[in-house]
């Protein structure tokens, strides 16, 4: 085998970073992705034309959804790692399109798999979500956890990737590990993460709306530290943990070559604090509209990441100060320069 790395959902936000990072690290990587339009077109082409300089870096359109052409670059490319990120993004919008998580989250993510039952490959790392966590209270959030009440179908299909990952580990012996996010940002984001869409509104005069009245709490996580923590988790190939209790039954380990980690900040931040501080660094004071709890909406979320810190010595640089100027320094150098 080559040192080749797959990433799905190469021109998304996540997914854009981690294929530019590793490009410069002289990876040989592919990146694919079907360009869906649920969100700027255009920003996700911008991204690809900033990964296009890379000669080691080589782009398809291709569809999770579309087995024929992901069976046939499997067997073409012969890949070591596959990073999925690919999915149907969004809490809110799988309220109102519940089928198409369907298609991408599920079925997808399934092709994937199978792509690894036949074409073998040493990791598979894939996107899961915090929002699998759901109704829980508990804090901060943890591996061991039960997650067994999510509050929207997204964090079901999310939940279910790592259901379905378990089995493929455990039938197939295919070493996997799920990375639950915690309310990445950054440049080059998604717009319709609160973030994003609050500073578009701010410096255009428009009224932001605040779920709960404000009193939601996130753990935010920049994406620089999402990146580093992929790239020092992709030659960690998880083993079966031959001490695993029947028992107790610990979600957070397995006799099967399977992984689940949160990625988080370890530090959430009030909303109202979180909009404070984008304020000061656009220089300019939102239009507030409070409004209600969302569907589907947690109050709080808060990453327990000693785990991670455990396998890789993970530890957040970036604080929210920082990262929120980083985020607007682009913003305004992308739509305004």
């Amino acid at each position: 085998m080559s040192n080749k790395i797959l990433i799905t959902g190469a021109a998304g936000f996540v997914g854009f970073h981690l294929s530019r990072n590793l490009s410069e690290a002289n990876w040989d990587v592919v990146g694919i992705d079907n360009l869906n339009d649920y969100y700027s077109v255009k920003l996700k082409t911008d991204r690809l034309k900033q990964l296009e300089k890379f000669d080691n870096f080589n782009f398809l359109k291709i569809d999770l959804g579309d087995k024929k052409s992901l069976f046939e670059l499997f067997e073409k490319e012969e890949f070591t790692y596959i990073v999925n990120l690919a999915a149907q993004a969004g809490v809110r919008y799988s309220i109102q399109n519940p089928h198409a998580y369907i298609d991408s989250n599920i079925n997808g993510f399934m092709n994937i798999l199978e792509a690894c039952r036949n074409y073998p490959v040493e990791h598979l790392i894939y996107a899961s979500s915090s929002s699998v966590y759901g109704a829980n209270v508990k804090q901060p959030f943890s591996e061991s956890d039960n997650v067994d009440h999510p509050m929207s179908l997204y964090a079901a299909t999310k939940k279910s990737n790592e259901l379905m990952a378990h089995t493929y580990s455990n039938l197939y012996n295919i070493p996997t590990t799920g990375l639950r996010f915690f309310t990445v940002y950054g440049p080059w984001g998604r717009p319709d993460m609160a973030y994003f869409s609050f500073t578009k509104a701010i410096m255009e005069n428009k009224t932001i709306n605040v779920f709960n009245n404000g009193l939601l709490e996130r753990d935010f996580t920049y994406i620089d530290d999402i990146v580093d923590a992929i790239e020092k988790l992709i030659d960690k190939t998880p083993k079966g943990n031959e001490n695993w209790d029947k028992i107790k039954s610990d979600p957070a380990t397995s006799f099967a070559p399977y992984k689940i980690f949160n990625i988080g900040n370890n530090q959430p931040i009030k909303l109202m604090e979180f909009i404070t501080i984008l304020e000061n660094k656009i220089g300019q004071e939102a239009i507030k509209n409070y409004l209600p709890m969302q569907d589907g909406d947690v109050y709080s979320t808060y990453a327990d990441i000693s785990l991670l810190n455990k396998q890789i010595g993970f530890k957040p640089q970036t604080s929210i100060e920082i990262g929120l100027e980083k985020f607007v320094n682009w913003y305004k150098e992308y739509y305004f320069i």
